[in-house]
């Protein structure tokens, strides 16, 4: 588990677009949102980054770069880029199940349609000097926080200046 204020772990990933992204690139006015989402065969992730595409203006306008992540294929996470409402949020494919524990995400054995190991759902915070602020980590598909909340924390969090908490 990383705790808030360490150093989040690097982060390099190859997205759809046939670019890569690499988390020590990143230079956000003020976070780095990262979403490691389960996979194409998740409807809750689905409507999860429909809904953050839909809101993806309102994090770019307080100074946040937004990136999903699974561990699916290059050919299904392309797959998932075309067939879901998602076409301006960066998606990184092929994230290891070693560096996803080194985040200190869950990891499922497939079921039925599954693929064989994939990461559950974390939403990280980072900072611009590559500091973990906030996570929320999922065992399971549902539970996951609102977007409007992490939105409002947000606000709260520029407004108040307030520091990174769960560190001690």
């Amino acid at each position: 588990m990383i705790k808030p204020r360490e150093k989040a772990p690097e982060l390099e990933v190859q997205l759809v677009n046939d670019t890569t992204w690499k988390l020590s690139d990143q230079s956000p006015e003020n976070f780095t949102l990262v979403l490691f989402y389960r996979g194409k065969h998740c409807p809750v992730c689905k409507s999860q980054l429909e809904d953050l595409e839909r809101k993806l203006d309102k994090f770019t306008d307080r100074g946040v770069n937004v990136i999903a992540i699974s561990a699916d294929t290059e050919a299904v996470a392309k797959e998932t880029h075309k067939a879901w409402d998602i076409p301006n949020i960066p998606l990184g494919y092929g994230v290891s199940i070693q560096k996803a524990r080194e985040w200190g995400l869950f990891i499922s054995t497939g079921i039925k349609e599954e693929p064989e190991l994939f990461t559950e759902p974390g939403l990280y915070l980072i900072t611009p000097e590559q500091t973990v602020y906030w996570e929320s980590i999922q065992s399971m598909p549902f539970g996951r926080p609102s977007f409007n909340d992490v939105l409002g924390g947000i606000d709260y969090i520029l407004k108040a200046d307030y520091p990174a908490r769960g560190e001690a």
